[in-house]
């Protein structure tokens, strides 16, 4: 770096002068909100923050909760979002998103990196809108849909150590009878919103329809959106409209398909079979990417009973060696997205 570019940067940044364990003092001393801020201030101090070494030292990414979607027949709508804490009251937020403008109804899609995405319906013929918000700050931020947004998927993706910007990925489906009579949902082409650009920006169509998993969600990490399939591959796409296909491991005896989901800046599968679940986790190299076997146990182990009953992994702490697993037996899956507040004021255009 030239003279006159080092003096620049310090003058902006003061504590690019400061060696690394004294930076990380400072840090340890703040509260754990204003930590969180602090991994949005630059990619050294990010990097700092998430390192192995100061994880005793500094406060961590801590889940909340999760937020899930509600299936009662009964109900009026009959599907609505519930929320469940699994760290006490350290971060109490309007989980009935009471904040946000009143519509005909608001269906929750997606949840990344501390925000959600939303769908707000509104009365026919009106084309629905999306909505991105922040519960831990209640600041939200509309944007038109597509005139195929309601038979859509879609997923959100967002880094805040990146940008305050944020993208949307909608998944328009080809539904299809198959020959069992069970509907297929195969996912023909994708639309990415960019809210920095303010619109919508790439649309990719597959020449060979993939099913997505719906239930499975879809993992953001680095700037790319993966996917999970039924086809034992997962999709990988990009902020810029460029996507692969990635093979996952497989069981022999796979109950379902697989769950795929990111923890310490890696991506992950969970398969689980009749008897067993295994963690595999991607390996990245200038050639190739390969899995490489992490965990592997049993559920008599785990839970000290046989398969009779229906075990799902539906979610995954981002920081820690942890799974979330359900036990099925009659009732339906639903999908569970994991909260992890944003206490910065940042969200691109919001109110």
């Amino acid at each position: 770096m030239a003279t006159g570019s080092m003096e620049t940067a310090l003058m902006s940044d003061p504590t690019a002068k400061l060696p690394d364990d004294i930076l990380v003092e400072i840090i340890s001393r703040v509260p754990y909100k204003s930590t969180r801020c602090c991994k949005c201030v630059s990619t050294r101090w990010r990097d700092l923050i998430a390192h192995p070494d100061h994880r005793e030292k500094l406060p961590q990414l801590t889940l909340a909760g999760f937020f899930y979607k509600i299936y009662d027949l009964k109900r009026r709508p009959p599907d609505s979002h519930g929320y469940l804490s699994v760290s006490g009251n350290w971060c109490p937020i309007d989980a009935s998103l009471s904040f946000l403008p009143k519509c005909e109804k608001i269906d929750l899609l997606d949840c990344c990196n501390g925000l959600l995405l939303c769908r707000c319906s509104k009365p026919y013929p009106e084309e629905p809108d999306y909505l991105v918000c922040n519960p831990a700050t209640e600041k939200w931020v509309t944007f038109p849909a597509n005139e195929w947004s309601s038979e859509s998927y879609a997923r959100l993706g967002f880094d805040p150590a990146v940008s305050s910007h944020f993208y949307v990925f909608e998944l328009v489906p080809a539904v299809a009878l198959n020959w069992n009579l069970k509907y297929e949902y195969n996912i023909e082409e994708v639309g990415i919103y960019s809210s920095k650009a303010g619109g919508w920006t790439h649309q990719i169509e597959w020449d060979d329809p993939i099913e997505i998993r719906n239930f499975s969600g879809g993992t953001f990490l680095s700037g790319v959106l993966y996917l999970c399939s039924y086809n034992n591959l997962v999709a990988a796409i990009d902020v810029e409209g460029n996507c692969r296909f990635i093979p996952v491991p497989t069981l022999n005896d796979a109950r379902c398909g697989p769950y795929i989901y990111a923890s310490r800046g890696q991506l992950y599968v969970a398969n689980y079979g009749a008897a067993e679940v295994s963690i595999w986790v991607l390996e990245d190299s200038c050639s190739e990417d390969y899995w490489t076997l992490k965990h592997n146990a049993s559920y008599l182990q785990l839970f000290g009973s046989s398969s009779k009953e229906y075990y799902g992994v539906i979610s995954a702490h981002p920081e820690d060696d942890v799974l979330f697993i359900t036990v099925e037996t009659t009732l339906p899956g639903c999908p569970y997205l994991p909260y992890v507040p944003l206490f910065s004021e940042s969200l691109a255009d919001g109110h």
